[in-house]
């Protein structure tokens, strides 16, 4: 008897043993590691995307690697101790840095449902790095009460510099500015690109450069139809928007989600006004690149595969947050889907004269000179 009980005993132990050691929940799956930044809106769509995308490759886990803040900053350091992810989401703006490098594995794709200007944002020296998600132009946001309230007539598609200086300026009063002033370059480079100028060391001081960069300064400083710092004073300039402190500001497709929800007021979008070269807005793009250095290559893209398939993209496009990389959702009623903006193709209409933000390796730094330099004129 007392046998039996220490046999039992024995076995309660043993098994004890076997399930804390883990050995009876083994995962034999081949974990890849994913990072990305997003909003809490975007992490709500991409985190279905992954546990779908499990359950479809039961032998892949995928461990998802959020990362809100510095996110390049984080992404750098993971490079250079050589622990970065399989599969990095990633934009044009710093692609350059690491497909220089060589860190990032060159991907070739079959299905070419992609706008060109998208595939060729995400390349680096003719070979492309990520499988782009979405693409990113500017428009001009603006507010149809004001403009009814003003009797001033919406801006239509070909209205040029002289319209558009003309409308901010019949918009403008004691309570009320034109038009948006920011001082990061994404926000006047596409005054430049439209007079045949650019922002980069060989372009800058250019005649036609340094013209569309006066014209930039006068709308706060001559003309008066833009915030300056003091009576913008803390409020972002998307903030003066839906305060209805502006009648027209310049922005993405990202803004549609804050606007659709929060602004108290009849808006719609224009394109960009023409320069002497027509109107001519940057395009970048973002999408999911692969790192050199991982082990599972043949798992991470199937994953990318994955997430810029038309479904996902499709998931993407719902939120209203993304100008979709895919023609064949950009054109559909998932994009177009009769919410606002109404005319919301426009941001399709503009990506064949549009222009990939001209990025070189050594971009960060002649960005962060450029604010130095353009601080004092703009104030």
């Amino acid at each position: 008897m007392k046998i039996q009980k220490y046999l039992r005993l024995v076995i309660v132990l043993i098994m004890s043993l076997f399930f804390m050691c883990g050995c009876a929940t083994k995962d034999n799956r081949t974990a890849i590691e994913f990072a990305s930044w997003g909003s809490k809106s975007e992490i709500d769509i991409l985190e279905p995307l992954l546990s779908d995308f499990e359950k479809e490759n039961p032998e892949i886990k995928v461990e998802f690697m959020h990362i809100p803040q510095n996110y390049f900053q984080k992404i750098h350091l993971l490079f250079a101790s050589n622990t970065a992810p399989d599969v990095i989401f990633i934009n044009n703006l710093y692609l350059p840095v690491y497909a220089n490098a060589g860190v990032l594995e060159p991907i070739n794709i079959s299905e070419n449902k992609f706008y060109k200007q998208a595939l060729d944002a995400l390349s680096f020296e003719g070979q492309l790095y990520a499988v782009p998600r979405d693409v990113s132009d500017l428009v001009i946001f603006y507010n149809k009460d004001m403009f009814d309230n003003k009797n001033v007539t919406y801006p239509k598609k070909g209205w040029t510099f002289e319209d558009f200086l003309e409308t901010a300026e019949k918009l403008t009063d004691k309570n009320t500015f034109g038009i948006s002033f920011e001082e990061d370059p994404l926000f006047y480079l596409p005054y430049l690109m439209s007079n045949g100028g650019g922002i980069l060391p060989e372009e800058i001081n250019k005649a036609e450069s340094q013209k569309a960069l006066n014209f930039y300064a006068d709308l706060r400083k001559k003309y008066h139809v833009a915030p300056k710092k003091s009576e913008s004073a803390s409020a972002t300039m998307a903030q003066m928007f839906l305060q209805e402190r502006l009648g027209m500001y310049l922005s993405g497709r990202w803004m549609v989600p804050k606007i659709r929800q929060d602004a108290q007021f009849d808006w719609d979008i224009v394109e960009f006004p023409k320069g002497t070269k027509g109107s001519i807005v940057q395009l970048d793009a973002s999408g999911w690149a692969i790192a050199k250095s991982s082990k599972h290559k043949k798992e991470a893209l199937k994953l990318v595969q994955y997430l810029s398939s038309q479904k996902s993209i499709e998931d993407f496009t719902k939120s209203g947050l993304i100008v979709p990389a895919r023609e064949d959702v950009a054109n559909s009623s998932v994009f177009l889907d009769g919410q606002k903006p109404e005319n919301a193709k426009i941001f399709l209409d503009i990506i064949p004269s549009s222009k990939p933000t001209p990025v070189t390796v050594d971009y960060r730094e002649i960005i962060d000179k450029l604010k130095t330099d353009m601080e004092p004129r703009f104030n």
